[in-house]
Order: C-alpha cells, then sequence, then structure tokens
C-alpha cells in the first residue's frame, strides 16, 4: 500500500491533513487562532480548569483507574528519604563549606487518566475494513494499525531495544504537545440551564443553550462544556458516591445522530467537558447490531481525530464568563509530551 488504509470510515477526516497525520483536527489550531484567543485577553485574569489530580477519590468511577501515590525518592545514601540536609563539605569544593542545604525530590505513580485529562487518538480504535478487502483490522485514527503503531505491554514496546514500555508508537499525545494546545476556548454553560439534574443534551438542546447565551462556535475552537459534575466531585471530597457519581449532571446524547453530524460539521479542535466521558455511560444498548459502546469517542477519536477532555473544573470560569456576558477566552492546555502515552494529566489555564 502506498498509504495504510485504501479506504476510509464515512464522514471521517483521514488522509485531509496528510498520509502521516497523527494530530487530526488540533491542526486547525493555527497562529490565527492563537491569536484570536489572545484578542480574548482582556481582564488579564486566569483560571485553574484542573481538579486536583487525586480528585475523583477511590476507583469507583473506573476500576482500572487508581489515586496517585506519591512518596519521596531514596536519600543520598540509599535511603528511603523524606527531607534531608546536605553539608557541602560532602560535596564538591563549591567555595564555602559552611552552606547547608535542604533537599527533596518525590515520585508519583499516577494512573494518567484518573483526573483532570486529555484522551488521545490512540485511546479508541475501531473494528474497520481499511484494507478494502472485506476482512476488518482493528486500526485507529488515520488508519495506524493495532499490534504495529499502538502495540501491547511487553518488555520491548517501544521496538527500539530500550525496554521502555511505551504503547503508542503513533498517535501518542507527545505530538500534540509539541504543536501547542493554545487558542480559543468556548464555553458552553450547561449547569446554568439544566442544574445538576441527570439529563442527555441532544442537538436540539445545545443549539437552544447557546443561543439563549449568545455563543458562537467557530472551526479550530475548543468546545467546553460545564455540567457541575466536576463541582459536585469536589463536594464529596475524594469519597464519591458510586451511584450517584454515574447518575449526576448533564452529558452529551450519544445517540443523537444529529448531534454527531454537528460535531463533525462545527470543526472544533477539541470538545471538553467537565464530567467522566463528555458522553453518557448509559450501559448495554439495546441495539442488536454491531455499534459502538462510546458513539461520541468514536466519532472524535476513531475518525475525526478530535481529542476529547474530560473531568476537567470549569465552575469558577463559567461564573465569572456569565457575570461578565462573555463565552470566549485564551485557552491554554498541552499535554505531558511523554512518548506513547495514550492520556495525559493536564492543567489548562483560561486567560479572560
Amino acid at each position: 500500500m502506498t498509504k495504510r488504509w485504501q479506504q476510509r470510515p464515512d464522514g471521517s477526516t483521514w488522509g485531509d491533513f496528510g498520509d502521516d497525520d497523527e494530530l487530526g483536527r488540533i491542526n486547525l489550531m493555527t497562529t490565527e487562532k492563537v491569536l484570536q484567543g489572545v484578542q480574548e485577553v482582556q481582564a488579564g485574569r486566569t483560571f485553574c480548569l484542573s481538579l486536583p489530580l487525586d480528585f475523583p477519590g477511590g476507583n469507583a468511577l473506573n476500576q482500572r483507574r487508581h489515586p496517585p501515590v506519591v512518596a519521596p525518592t531514596e536519600d543520598m545514601d540509599g535511603n528511603a528519604g523524606t527531607f534531608y540536609n546536605v553539608h557541602m563539605s560532602e560535596m564538591p569544593d563549591f567555595g564555602d563549606p559552611k552552606y547547608v542545604d535542604v533537599w527533596a525530590d518525590d515520585v508519583v505513580t499516577l494512573s494518567l487518566q484518573y483526573s483532570t485529562q486529555w484522551d488521545s487518538l490512540a485511546h479508541v480504535g475501531a473494528e474497520f475494513d481499511a484494507d478494502g478487502d472485506g476482512v476488518e483490522e482493528a486500526v485507529y485514527y488515520n488508519g495506524y494499525r493495532a499490534g504495529t503503531d499502538l502495540v501491547g505491554p511487553h518488555d520491548d514496546a517501544a521496538g527500539d531495544g530500550t525496554g521502555q514500555r511505551a504503547f503508542a508508537r503513533h498517535l501518542g499525545l507527545e505530538h500534540m504537545a509539541f504543536h501547542g494546545v493554545q487558542g480559543r476556548g468556548v464555553l458552553v454553560d450547561l449547569a446554568h440551564h439544566l442544574g445538576h439534574d441527570w439529563k442527555a443534551v441532544d442537538l436540539d438542546t445545545l443549539q437552544a443553550i447557546m443561543k439563549a447565551d449568545d455563543v458562537v462556535v467557530e472551526p479550530g475552537d475548543v468546545l467546553l462544556l460545564h455540567t457541575g459534575f466536576a463541582t459536585e466531585l469536589l463536594a464529596m471530597d475524594r469519597n464519591p458516591d458510586p451511584r450517584k457519581i454515574f447518575t449526576t449532571c448533564s452529558y452529551l446524547d450519544a445517540h443523537d445522530d444529529a448531534l454527531l453530524d454537528w460535531i463533525a460539521e462545527s470543526q472544533i479542535a477539541g470538545l471538553v467537558a467537565d464530567n467522566y466521558s463528555v458522553e453518557g455511560l448509559l450501559g448495554k444498548d439495546r441495539d442488536p447490531s454491531r455499534h459502538s459502546f462510546l458513539p461520541i469517542h468514536h466519532l472524535c477519536l476513531f475518525k475525526l481525530g478530535v481529542p476529547l477532555g474530560e473531568l476537567w473544573y470549569l465552575d469558577e470560569l463559567a461564573t465569572w464568563l456569565r457575570e461578565h456576558k462573555r463565552s470566549r477566552f485564551l485557552l491554554t492546555a498541552p499535554p505531558l509530551r511523554l512518548p506513547g502515552i495514550v492520556g495525559s494529566p493536564v492543567t489548562p489555564i483560561a486567560t479572560v
């Protein structure tokens, strides 16, 4: 094959940004979009859009994702350390042996998608006949292959002899980090109109709220949805109610085909919510045909190349924007530049 696929999914953007593209619609965050974001800065005030990364607490949201464990590194004698003093007389001669410094290093074990995060294009693939031979393959955005471009956890997963256990040889979030994630964010305040009730938001509801608040989304913008979910998580104080946590606040209705079409046609560069998965986790689908478990993940990550942000903290930003009759701001939100990761914690900053 001259490229890694012979046919692409209907409605996808595969190849639109090049046969080897690994960014998807992050490509739409151009220098012009950065300048548009900068032009939204009027007050010079910043808002942190991340939860504390040890929230939600426990693993009620996802049994495979556990809270971070932070510990000090060992001291210079190889002992499991806390804080330790180093007399400069014991170190190379830096000029004055009377100086005494206090040092601390630490290490963390962290599930990269435990809290406020980006989902990469390597997070969700699908079985699809990319070769056009009638046989489905496990593929990801732009035809990158499971087992070749995205590999399992074995000792030499990086494929370079280093023994690094990288998963994504392609589509990892380091590409998004290097490109830079800065541009114009646009917030839709669902919580203001719908409260914190568990409610599916279809296209009609979304557009009615956007019209009421004079919200306009343009190509290359990052769309953020404030549902109130992260605010509820903070109130649970790292002890989430395992029932309430799945039936709290609004979510996008992934079964509304018109909404899926709008997401595709809007040409947004990223889709973010303060809830767990942007769309609802509704359990077993009554549809007997083959279908995606998470249709918006399938559409955005697999077809369109739109990264998803989850569990962002938007309450204070939403309040300020409403008080000032605004919806747009400068968003700065790069993931970790760690090669091969499929998800990343993020500390987004909104500047208004």
